[in-house]
């Protein structure tokens, strides 16, 4: 399978603090896959450097073959990229048709003038973004609610409004930046079963979360970053094995100590053991289509 994204000895320092050091990874095209480690690891600073919002120190990022570097994030986004936020924005005071149609514009062929003009090719235009929005919103199951105020929607209905948003610049990969951020166990499960039906529609899904059920009941492969560094990658069993993972969680003392007390690192470890034996998923520590700066939800997730 090829490669959709590389990061190729990347490193990100802010004066002296060395927030990514040497960071090699692979995201393959097709499927879902994910990046998890402890909070102020550096992950959300990685999809920061993707996404064009931050340089990187050195080190090369490449997108379908691609170098992003000096890359503005509209400019990344035109090449089929795409980014969630850990915190909710929407326009609230529009339609969810509205909202949708707001990432489609960019696809869109007619000019300012034809706008003003009203010509044929702009209510053509409009027609095809109107219909693409309704598409989208029945991919996660809003095309009921196309006309309601999207500030009138629970928490998670407005997660997967922005879910429908990023679809709408068409990215051939989907960055999810702590997707379940907030939500309750019913919300993540729908949203769990959503991102599972755009995988399968042949989108490849780079997400980061905290919730280990989650990410382990979702994702055929996860790298783990730990201070700045991959320390592992693979499968999920590979991952929740992983002596270097655990004590990255667990810390060294409490390694050695479940060493001797296989129970306590069974307790410890459950959330993503649970995933792997189909328990439905808890909340952990969000999604706007890359280019846009909208009001921000009522309920807030925790910034990583």
């Amino acid at each position: 399978m090829s490669a959709e994204l590389q990061l190729r000895s990347v490193s990100r320092h802010f004066g002296g603090l060395k927030v990514l050091q040497d960071v090699n990874l692979t995201v393959p095209q097709g499927g879902i896959f994910g990046l998890i480690g402890p909070n102020g690891a550096g992950k959300t600073t990685v999809f920061n450097l993707i996404t064009g919002l931050l340089p990187p120190t050195s080190g090369h990022i490449l997108f379908d073959g691609q170098d992003l570097a000096g890359r503005k994030p509209h400019q990344i986004t035109r090449l089929g990229l795409a980014r969630t936020f850990q915190n909710i924005r929407i326009f609230k005071e529009m339609s969810l048709l509205e909202n949708v149609m707001v990432g489609i514009h960019g696809h869109l062929r007619y000019g300012a003038l034809g706008m003003l003009a009203g010509t044929g090719l702009f209510r053509a235009e409009e027609k095809r973004a109107r219909d693409r929005a309704r598409e989208l919103l029945s991919w996660v199951r809003l095309d009921g609610k196309a006309g309601d105020t999207a500030d009138n929607l629970s928490y998670g209905d407005q997660r997967k409004l922005e879910l429908a948003r990023a679809l709408a610049t068409e990215p051939r990969l989907l960055l999810l930046d702590e997707p379940v951020a907030g939500m309750n166990s019913t919300e993540n499960t729908e949203l769990m079963r959503e991102i599972e039906n755009i995988s399968a529609r042949g989108y490849t899904i780079f997400m980061i979360e905290h919730d280990m059920r989650f990410v382990m009941g979702l994702c055929q492969e996860i790298a783990v970053l730990n201070f700045g560094r991959i320390i592992a990658q693979g499968g999920p069993d590979a991952i929740r094995n992983d002596p270097q993972v655990i004590e990255a969680y667990l810390g060294r003392e409490d390694d050695e100590a479940t060493a001797a007390d296989p129970a306590a690192r069974d307790a410890a470890l459950a959330p993503a053991r649970d995933a792997g034996a189909g328990i439905a998923p808890v909340p952990g520590p969000t999604p706007v289509a890359a280019g846009t700066a909208p009001v921000e939800a009522s309920r807030p997730g925790g910034v990583r």
